[in-house]
């Protein structure tokens, strides 16, 4: 009997959060540069054909969640209501990213933390990371863009959300940084989207 694409989905689901499971205890124990995909597929008792199934790099497991985070802000823009504002439509989307950080298990699994202690001392990482961020903000800007044509510019939307993302991940990483629990890292990201949206156009 085949399986329903809702077992399908459901096995796939948590084969993905046993590899990054089990890599984040092996990162902690032995180091980023001390363990390899063979080694983190054995942990989570897979093959290292079924890690490459879910992930392109052993880095990759580091963000596991974050476009899936993206695809809800981008999603969250384009269910902007006739009577919404920019500044309205970017604190929504802003907040569904941070609820999945929180719900996805980056916060309370720790690997938000792991990430950026890692992006400290991993040039590689550090790269990764950088791509990432600049990818997910370019395409923000352009769904913002998208929904607000007669209002928006190229360089508006990508300010706007340059400034909010800029201020919610620098929250996110002093917090980390210091040493804070996921509710008070959580709590830290809202402030910093509190902070902008005092900034933004009514």
């Amino acid at each position: 009997m085949a399986e329903t694409p809702g077992l399908r989905e459901l096995k796939k689901r948590r084969t993905r959060q046993a590899l990054v499971e089990a890599a984040v205890r092996l990162f902690e124990r032995k180091g980023y540069e001390g363990v390899t995909v063979a080694e983190i597929a054995a942990a989570a008792e897979v093959s290292t054909r079924t890690f490459f199934l879910h992930f392109q790099a052993k880095e990759d497991v580091l963000f596991a969640h974050a476009d899936v985070r993206v695809d809800l802000a981008v999603a969250a823009i384009a269910e902007r209501g006739p009577a919404e504002r920019p500044a309205d439509v970017l604190l929504r989307a802003t907040e569904r990213m941070i609820l999945d950080a929180w719900d996805g298990g980056d916060l309370s699994g720790g690997l938000a933390a792991l990430r950026v202690r890692l992006a400290a001392s991993v040039p590689a990482l550090q790269a990764r990371l950088l791509q990432r961020y600049l990818g997910a903000r370019a395409e923000l800007a352009r769904a913002l863009r998208e929904a607000f044509p007669d209002e928006l510019d190229e360089v508006t939307a990508s300010a706007l959300v340059g400034a909010m993302v800029g201020a919610v991940g620098a929250a996110a990483t002093a917090a980390l940084e210091r040493g804070d629990g996921p509710a008070e890292v959580r709590d830290a990201m809202r402030r910093g989207m509190e902070l902008v949206a005092r900034s933004l156009p009514a």
